[in-house]
């Protein structure tokens, strides 16, 4: 996910574990889901479509070991697998959108998830649901939340993970789009935790929205809007 001057993109933070994609796929489908008539069942498969895309990313540098002794129709041969527990936790409920694309990528993963909503008038995150084991029973965990838009979901999600004994070069975030404010918010406080993330609009309403962003994603998904 390498910036690139050929393509449109939005700035984000200088720091390095900020991973903006500029592929074209990536950027076509968040055109379509900015359209303020997408009907929600698209909108639901183009977030799933760029979560695939950035979870394949964000899985780039796993580690491999070696898995001898297999035998495919002509010939043995000795394999690879990802020698790592991983565990996904998508932040609700928006956060749903992007779990079948992640479990896709990772179907044997423990699905941690995290209740979280943004409190309207003081734009606060508020905890309200918490499934993670007693121990701790993942070696990374991917954060799995469409949106960035205050950073304040974010930090209260990492804050939950680091609590429960992950440390931060344990977590990535898996993030459709962000607003710069939010994104630099978050490393600040967690600078050791990779962000893949579609892309990064400049401004944020007075009311925590990303502009020009793609609305509020949990009611696009779910077809709540009022």
């Amino acid at each position: 996910m390498s910036q690139s001057t050929s393509h449109p993109s939005s700035s984000s933070s200088s720091s390095p574990n900020v991973h903006v994609c500029t592929h074209p796929l990536v950027l076509c489908k968040l055109t379509q889901l900015r359209l303020h008539d997408l009907p929600a069942k698209d909108f639901r498969e183009g977030v799933k479509a760029i979560g695939s895309m950035l979870v394949y990313e964000a899985s780039r540098n796993l580690p491999l070991a070696p898995v001898p002794d297999l035998q495919s129709p002509i010939a043995p041969f000795t394999g690879h697998a990802v020698p790592l527990s991983i565990g996904l936790s998508p932040i609700l409920r928006a956060g749903i959108g992007l779990t079948d694309a992640a479990l896709d990528m990772f179907p044997d993963a423990t699905v941690l998830h995290l209740g979280l909503f943004r409190d309207k008038a003081t734009l606060q995150a508020i905890e309200y649901y918490s499934k993670l084991p007693t121990e701790v029973s993942a070696d990374l965990v991917f954060v799995l939340d469409p949106l960035i838009a205050t950073g304040g979901t974010a930090i209260a999600a990492l804050a939950m993970l680091t609590e429960w004994g992950l440390s931060q070069s344990q977590i990535k975030i898996i993030s459709v789009l962000g607003s710069s404010q939010g994104v630099e918010k978050v490393v600040s406080e967690y600078p050791g935790v990779e962000i893949y993330i579609g892309a990064v609009d400049q401004e944020l309403t007075s009311k925590g929205y990303i502009s020009p962003g793609l609305g509020d994603a949990g009611d696009r998904l779910f077809s709540t809007a009022k």
